[in-house]
């Protein structure tokens, strides 16, 4: 079986890596496995690879934690979301809050949708993620917050609880996990997630950015009761 490698990782094969016909390489579909294949075909940007073998090989997190995200500015939700994989995040919801300073909608969203899922490619081949965790469609949080589906633990980080992270008990089930924009969130907001069956947490007396406090609160979450 003959797979064209997208042009992404065709340029990196060629232009980073150096790679030449006959050199091998691991490939993933996405869903799961990783293939061993050799490279058959280089011409211009171009990069064509034959697969040799399949492995059931899973890197995937026992925790099956949805990080809903409030969009930052800049790099920084790029930078949240490379991390969320590498940390083990299976799914990424991306939402709109009050203080959020980058608001997003109709086909300005769908692009940095498209962009945040590249950004997922790419650090799942950084990381050896064989399974793209699923980028969802930006939405206003409080749309979110009314009409998605409950997972069994839900948690937002908010630096006035009192629960720290050594208090939580052992999550029995999916866990969501809300975090706030660059200026947290209103009291508004943090009482729509109350409602919503969200428990506040807290991660010490400091306060984080938004990019820190999700990944500080994932690699907690991965040292206390994932693969770290």
């Amino acid at each position: 079986m003959t797979v064209e490698l997208p042009p992404t990782a065709a340029h990196h094969a060629m232009r980073v890596l150096r790679l030449r016909i006959g050199d091998g390489i691991a490939v993933f579909g996405g869903d799961g496995g990783e293939y061993r294949a050799v490279i058959s075909v280089m011409s211009h940007d171009h990069v064509s690879a034959e697969i040799q073998s399949c492995s059931g090989i899973d890197r995937e997190s026992p925790l099956d934690i949805t990080l809903i995200q409030a969009v930052s500015s800049g790099d920084r939700m790029d930078l949240t979301i490379r991390m969320a994989v590498e940390l083990g995040a299976a799914r990424i919801v991306p939402v709109i809050g009050v203080r959020s300073v980058v608001h997003l909608e109709g086909e300005r969203a769908r692009k940095r949708q498209r962009h945040w899922e590249e950004v997922v490619i790419a650090a799942c081949e950084q990381c050896g993620r064989n399974r793209l965790p699923v980028v969802d469609p930006v939405a206003p949080l409080a749309d979110w917050l009314r009409e998605s589906p409950r997972a069994p633990v839900r948690w937002v980080l908010t630096p006035d609880a009192t629960t720290t992270a050594h208090e939580l008990a052992r999550p029995d089930g999916a866990v969501q996990l809300l975090v706030g924009p660059e200026g947290g969130f209103t009291d508004d907001e943090l009482r729509a997630a109350a409602r919503g069956g969200f428990e506040g947490i807290r991660f010490g007396p400091r306060i984080m950015r938004t990019e820190t406090a999700a990944a500080a609160a994932l690699a907690a979450f991965a040292a206390l009761w994932g693969d770290f």
